[in-house]
């Protein structure tokens, strides 16, 4: 039976915080800060035209804070009241947003969907109860120390704005986490006579990560479920949640990967469709110096699809590159996660040739879903080749001899009888 998913107008903030498109960026960074947002809705004459995310705001740190935030809008996703979960989840994926306006018919702002909302939501999907996060969870991009400098995160600020990151200590323990809203606190600290970035004496950013991170970090154990999970996040007010088991590098599980699985299982309800339709996210592909290597991974995602929708009906690929954070190889990991009808599949491959990773991950999950496939053609040929009263020979030395004396055909039986 098809999910009834809930719509944009169930799940949506009303009256959101806005700001007019001449506010200073310091007015943006303050509102985030005071309401924990990440992108907030920019209306001109009551009219949205766009919105302001923390991201565009980082992207240009050297701008003065009195720069109006019409200057560094972006064009969000629209959506209507009746949206359905699964489509305001892919559009959120697809752009990279935490929140889209939900408009009316006139264009005007009704509320605003977050991803906070559908993690909230999530947490009553069946799905999500079955799933568990070792399943659905994603390797660390970067493991951050307490006493690395902020000012590096900015460069990685599109890793931060996706994911809080881990924070080790010395002895390599996970102490804490650093994500998109510590460092808008440090950018813009409120003071007496006014709002301005306080330098005190050398920039903002040189500070250490260890003084402005969050602790400790919110944890789950292999084995929990994703709906346990979003509930965790929802509950403790974050956007991820650490996967901790004895031994390994922790682990995430964040708002996109809950999303996936909303957008996975909303495929998977809807009409059968060929694999022109599949979703596919790719994340972590940045600074390539080659415009055709995305046409490339484009290609042998296509033709890896075909093959497996031979064995089963794909519903989500998502591959995620991570580069080895060393200048001594061109070394990555490659993570990939196929949602399916049949279940969810993984498969991962580090190495130097992005190409060849991608090939062998596709590879990998064509075999994966072939077995899956086979092992349940051998189960049905196993129940259709057994007749009713068809019982499996027991070794039992006097089991004729009971046969032939309840038949007559034995004098011997018939005599003991």
């Amino acid at each position: 039976m098809a999910t009834d998913w809930p719509t944009a107008r169930e799940l949506m903030t009303a009256r959101p915080s806005t700001l007019p498109h001449d506010a200073p960026i310091a007015r943006a960074l303050g509102l985030m800060r005071r309401g924990a947002f990440h992108e907030i809705p920019v209306l001109e004459r009551s009219r949205l035209v766009g919105m302001i995310t923390f991201e565009s705001i980082a992207r240009r740190a050297s701008r003065s804070l009195d720069t109006k935030v019409g200057h560094i809008l972006i064009l969000p996703p629209l959506v209507t009241p009746t949206t359905r979960l699964p489509q305001i989840a892919e559009e959120l994926l697809a752009t990279g947003l935490r929140a889209a306006p939900v408009v009316g018919a006139r264009g005007e702002l009704l509320g605003i969907v977050s991803r906070t909302d559908i993690v909230r939501a999530l947490a009553t999907v069946e799905e999500a109860a079955r799933t568990r996060v070792e399943e659905i969870a994603r390797s660390a991009d970067l493991l951050v120390h307490e006493t690395d400098i902020c000012r590096h995160l900015i460069g990685q600020i599109r890793l931060v704005e996706e994911h809080p990151l881990p924070v080790l200590d010395r002895k390599e323990r996970l102490v804490g986490a650093v994500g998109v809203a510590d460092l808008g606190a440090l950018l813009y600290r409120p003071v007496t006579g006014g709002k301005r970035d306080v330098r005190a004496g050398r920039p903002a950013l040189d500070v250490r990560v260890g003084s402005i991170m969050h602790a400790p970090a919110i944890t789950v154990p292999v084995g929990t479920s994703a709906a346990d999970a979003a509930r965790l996040m929802t509950r403790e007010k974050v956007s991820s949640v650490f996967v901790v088991e004895d031994g390994r590098p922790p682990r995430t599980v964040g708002q996109s990967e809950l999303l996936q699985l909303v957008i996975g299982k909303g495929r998977t309800s809807a009409p059968r469709r060929g694999v022109e339709d599949v979703y596919v996210e790719i994340t972590g592909l940045r600074g390539s110096g080659d415009p055709g290597l995305l046409a490339e991974v484009d290609h042998l995602v296509a033709a890896g699809l075909r093959r497996i929708a031979q064995h089963a009906r794909p519903t989500l690929l998502s591959l995620h590159f991570a580069p080895h954070a060393t200048h001594r190889t061109n070394d990555l990991t490659l993570e990939a996660r196929l949602h399916t009808e049949d279940g969810i599949f993984y498969a991962s491959h580090t190495g130097w040739n992005l190409l060849a990773g991608v090939s062998d991950l596709l590879e990998e999950l064509d075999g994966q879903t072939q077995r899956v496939r086979e092992a349940r053609r051998q189960r049905g040929r196993a129940v259709r080749g057994r007749a009713p009263d068809e019982e499996s020979p027991v070794d039992d030395p006097d089991l004729e001899r009971r046969i032939r004396a309840a038949t007559g055909d034995d004098e011997d039986a018939e005599e003991e009888a």
